[in-house]
């Protein structure tokens, strides 16, 4: 990783084959945005980011921006109005249309030939775009090459058991000297099994 910087904020507990076994569907996602179940959303954007924002950054301009499980993180507009390129990938639908509301954002939509029934959303400005599909469809598109990833929470959130293929994938997105920051929570299911895949994404314990 040519001049790439790893920025993580981790608290480790030992991995099991309990936690392993964890599997949330794509249905039961886009189900927690229609009841609005989304703890690790933040209104006020990520406090990793905001602390190394600088360091991210490293003062260049009009950066490649790509946003795994993007939800309608506030950040993709932080970056958008700094000038960088923003490319975000969400499951759910109604996050994106709810990201582009409350952000005062005019777009537009297309399909994604190269994925049936998947979508691309498109800031009028043009340096924002979302596409509406799976992760793991992804490399299908010609996305192109990012500079900067911001994981706020994606690789918590992602099956365990595609988490070998989800690493895989970002990897395929860098240029050389790209930068990669992750928020991640690592937990002992054992002592919280109920714990659900929204409360590790948003922090907890």
């Amino acid at each position: 990783m040519d001049d790439a910087s790893t920025l993580i904020d981790v608290k480790e507990y030992p991995d099991t084959e309990v936690q392993k076994n964890r599997v949330l569907t794509l249905e039961e996602w886009r189900e927690k945005w229609v009841d609005g179940k989304i703890g690790f959303h933040q209104e006020q954007g990520h406090q990793l980011l905001k602390k190394h924002l600088d360091t991210f950054l490293k003062g260049k301009n009009v950066l490649r921006v790509f946003f795994p499980l993007c939800g309608k993180a506030v950040e993709m507009k932080w970056f958008a109005d700094r000038g960088h390129c923003v490319v975000g990938v969400e499951i759910s639908e109604l996050g994106i249309r709810e990201f582009f509301t409350e952000q005062n954002l005019s777009y537009s939509e297309e399909p994604i030939m190269e994925i049936p029934g998947a979508k691309v959303f498109k800031s009028s400005s043009g340096n924002i775009s979302l596409y509406c599909c799976n992760l793991f469809d992804l490399p299908r598109v010609n996305i192109g090459k990012f500079d900067r990833i911001w994981d706020r929470g994606a690789l918590v959130a992602v099956n365990p058991g595609d988490r070998k293929c989800y690493t895989d994938i970002m990897l395929s997105l860098t240029r050389k000297g790209f930068r990669y920051l992750l928020a991640v929570l690592s937990y002992d299911p054992t002592k919280h099994p109920a714990q659900t895949v929204e409360e590790r994404r948003n922090g907890w314990p």
